[in-house]
């Protein structure tokens, strides 16, 4: 079955994500090269880390495995003194420059995620091979608990690849498709969404599988925005913003859908903030709000979302009225909309409680519903997503903060 197309109006969550609970994330360096016809993730010069040409084919390129580069003499010099000559048909056999680096950071990703679930995953068993001596370290980066979650990465990602592969093969309706995509990020076990390293290993690992698909094909293209939200997971929002860039440039060339723009320009404004381009962020952020109340309505998940996103991005410029009215109005919505239990729920609840204790003229009331609003969200929170869980671990900050405030200013 071709799925080049968009498989619903309302494409899988992995093209939306909200914030970092972190104000402020650390970047890192820009990735190095690129390849074939379309334009991919890699936008430098593999010799020099001048930037290439928007367009692709204006680029120089190797002509066994497609590297490129910004001009014939990088070509020469890093085929004859840079090393390349020695990769060249590595690369080639790979499928190509993109292919090559999606495996290889595919696998340091990998050994990051194993290192950071080492200490709980010892001793513990994969529960998709039920192999716990293999040669792969496990992870879990979900919201299980006890024995439950265990896995490897690569029977993770080849779990999912079986399940969208089915899908396509049997040409299963919208929402059976998307169902199975959500195992790329989401545990089939708890139903939450993978964090930190173990969520930026999978996403390279879906994008080393569909990368070597056609431009418009709906996977890659939807494969680009969960490795994109992986790397911010772990705070390469310089890498991140390289994707998401690439992505919004991909779908205006074939020309995506509305919606879809939309949530590839707010993930870039999430990233803008988290580098610390807080206005310009705000501002992308506003109209992506704007344009999916309009396009979706206000009982939609994704203008919700917006509305989270954009409330945050006011917060960060201490613009804590105009946050504040937006939650008042959006929090009882998203309440009926998305459940209690939604995690979505609990971040539009954090920041709410920010609005209230941060600000320095916050009134006495303000301070105690601010911890009354924490201490009823931490347990809920706690209880749905364990306690290991990034935004759990943000809660309970807020809330310790919340109190001292409220105690710093000899209040009862």
């Amino acid at each position: 079955m071709n799925i080049s197309r968009l498989r619903c109006e309302t494409p899988p969550e992995s093209l939306w994500k909200a914030p970092s609970h972190n104000r402020l994330s650390e970047s890192t360096a820009h990735c190095k090269a690129d390849r074939s016809k379309v334009k991919m993730i890699l936008t430098l010069c593999t010799a020099c880390a001048a930037p290439l040409p928007d367009e692709p084919d204006d680029a120089v390129r190797c002509a066994a495995c497609e590297t490129r580069y910004c001009s014939d003499r990088c070509l020469r010099y890093h085929a004859h003194r840079g090393g390349h000559d020695d990769e060249c048909e590595e690369i080639a056999n790979g499928g190509g420059a993109e292919q090559h680096h999606a495996n290889k950071k595919y696998e340091e990703a990998v050994a990051d995620a194993v290192e950071e679930c080492a200490e709980d995953t010892e001793g513990q068993t994969c529960f998709i091979c039920m192999d716990g001596e293999a040669e792969e370290g496990l992870v879990r980066g979900c919201s299980c608990r006890g024995a439950s979650g265990f896995a490897h990465v690569s029977c993770l990602a080849e779990q999912a690849k079986i399940l969208v592969a089915e899908a396509e093969e049997r040409e299963l309706d919208d929402d059976a498709f998307n169902a199975r995509w959500l195992r790329w990020y989401t545990c089939r076990l708890c139903e939450q969404k993978y964090h930190g390293d173990v969520k930026c290993a999978l996403g390279w690992a879906c994008w080393k599988t569909y990368v070597g698909r056609p431009e418009a094909d709906w996977a890659r293209r939807v494969a680009m925005s969960v490795l994109g939200n992986g790397l911010d997971a772990v705070g390469h929002n310089s890498d991140a913003l390289v994707v998401q860039e690439a992505e919004l440039a991909m779908l205006r060339r074939i020309g995506g859908s509305e919606n879809d723009i939309l949530a590839t320009q707010n993930n870039i404004a999430n990233t803008y903030q988290s580098l610390g381009q807080s206005e310009q962020a705000l501002q992308l952020k506003q109209n992506v709000y704007s344009g999916m109340l309009e396009l979706k309505g206000e009982e939609s998940r994704n203008t919700i979302l917006a509305a989270n996103n954009y409330a945050n991005g006011l917060l960060t410029l201490e613009r804590y009225a105009e946050a504040k009215s937006l939650l008042r109005k959006m929090i009882p919505l998203a309440r009926r909309v998305l459940g209690e239990s939604d995690a979505l729920n609990f971040r539009m609840r954090k920041i709410f409680a920010i609005t209230l204790y941060e600000p320095p003229d916050a009134t006495r009331g303000d301070l105690r519903e601010a911890v009354a609003e924490l201490e009823d969200l931490e347990p809920t929170a706690r209880r749905m997503l364990g306690g290991a869980h990034p935004l759990v671990v943000a809660i309970e900050r807020n809330l310790d903060e919340s109190r001292e405030t409220f105690y710093a200013r000899g209040l009862p």
